[in-house]
């Protein structure tokens, strides 16, 4: 379930080299490093808020083109990487997306205000007829919030794309009938086809809201400090308004009333009473078209002390990297607490989160680990989240099976066992 930041945030090519212009007083001064976030729907826009803060706190700087690690792979971006390229190739990463339900980040490193909101969206290509008859279906990036939020949907068929472009286009080609996606990957789409319109509309869900921001080293508090406080200046006179109008989620899209979108998570559409809700747990991949079918199951797995301590070696070495060493979100959500496994009225079952996780991850390799090791995982995940271990070993079948909803365990929410 890891959020690819190459995915966050484009269109436009790093400027590498490209000097910002300041005072005489920072003339002489070595230039600070400005990385940005390969094929980032929103590098063009990163590069622009930058450069003006960075000129108003009268600081050279200089773009640099690959000072981020993995750039074009599939697996995402550790803590650990971020920290080393800070202060070793970047001074700043310009268009880093935070969330409340990925937020780990802050004990390894410094952020400013944040200076654009980015949320996921659900779009459709309003001028285009519908058939009642044909299939649903919807469009998600692979591997990224867009994916999370969109499998809660229930009776679609999914096109999973590699890239939020693409995820785009498969509406505008009418390969799907709706997307959810980034809202700024819907603006550098528009960018670039002209004429190109699409009905937007909220989702609510734990892993919709995001913001963009400046990432420092924790060292760098002046250059922080600086940078914070010509954002500040720039809202107060407008200009950052100016810059990031065109990026931004329309007012009232944001303030609109009702039911808001499909791709519902903590309150979306409910199953039949007696059936479960959001009845998630099984579905199959089809990855050369890149469908996957929901179906039911049933079923509530135990597990026991061997599992979860296995599970935590696996976990470390498989997951963590991000989602954090104690589940809480790097570059990827949360694994526990309140917005993953809530005290009661989740949407998520046992099953689908197992057969979630062992479709589509590690992101890097899909399904690389054996059954049983999954169910070892996700008996580590249960235990953070409050289940306690019984005596009988879960298996992948109970676990895929499981129609339980994942509310917090009798013990309450807890971070990963030590």
């Amino acid at each position: 379930m890891k959020t690819h930041l190459r995915q966050f945030a484009a269109a436009a090519a790093i400027a590498a080299g490209f000097a910002i212009a300041s005072p005489s007083a920072a003339a002489a001064a070595a230039p600070i490093h400005i990385c940005t976030f390969p094929g980032s729907p929103s590098a063009a826009l990163d590069q622009a808020v930058a450069k003006e803060a960075l000129a108003r706190a009268g600081i050279a700087a200089t773009f640099v083109d690959g000072g981020l690690p993995g750039g074009n792979d599939d697996d995402g971006v550790s803590l650990k990487e971020l920290r080393r390229t800070l202060g070793h190739g970047c001074d700043l990463i310009a268009g880093f997306p935070r969330s409340s339900v990925a937020d780990a980040a802050s004990e390894a490193m410094l952020f400013s205000r944040g200076y654009l909101r980015a949320d996921y969206v659900s779009i459709e290509a309003g001028a285009r007829a519908r058939e009642a008859a044909a299939p649903v279906v919807v469009a998600a990036t692979y591997g990224s919030p867009s994916q999370l939020i969109a499998v809660q949907e229930q009776h679609v068929r999914f096109d999973l794309e590699n890239t939020p472009d693409l995820t785009v286009d498969a509406v505008a080609s009418g390969r799907a009938m709706r997307a959810i996606v980034w809202y700024p990957a819907v603006v550098a789409y528009r960018q670039a086809h002209s004429g190109q319109h699409f009905d937007v509309s909220k989702t609510r869900s734990p892993y919709s809201d995001w913001q963009l921001v400046f990432a420092f080293g924790l060292g760098a508090k002046a250059l922080q400090q600086k940078v914070d406080r010509a954002l500040g200046a720039m809202a107060a006179d407008g200009r950052l308004d100016a810059l990031t109008h065109e990026w931004t989620l329309p007012a009232s899209v944001q303030t609109a009333r009702g039911t808001p979108a499909r791709f519902a998570y903590l309150d979306g559409p409910v199953a039949p009473a007696g059936h479960g809700s959001l009845r998630d747990a099984a579905y199959s991949a089809n990855r050369a078209g890149h469908i996957v079918k929901i179906s039911d199951a049933a079923a509530s797995p135990t597990f026991d002390d061997a599992q979860v301590a296995h599970g935590k070696r696996l976990y470390g070495s498989n997951c963590a990297k991000c989602h954090g060493a104690d589940m809480q979100g790097i570059t990827a959500p949360a694994l526990s607490g309140p917005a993953f496994a809530p005290v009661s009225g989740s949407h998520l079952t046992i099953g689908g989160i197992y057969t979630y996780m062992s479709t589509n991850m590690p992101a890097d390799r899909p399904g690389k680990l054996k059954d049983d090791e999954y169910a070892d995982i996700m008996a580590y995940l249960l235990n953070a989240n409050g289940y306690g271990p019984g005596k009988t070993k879960m298996t992948a079948e109970a676990a895929r099976a499981s129609t339980t909803l994942l509310n917090a365990g009798p013990r309450g929410v807890i971070h990963a066992a030590k």
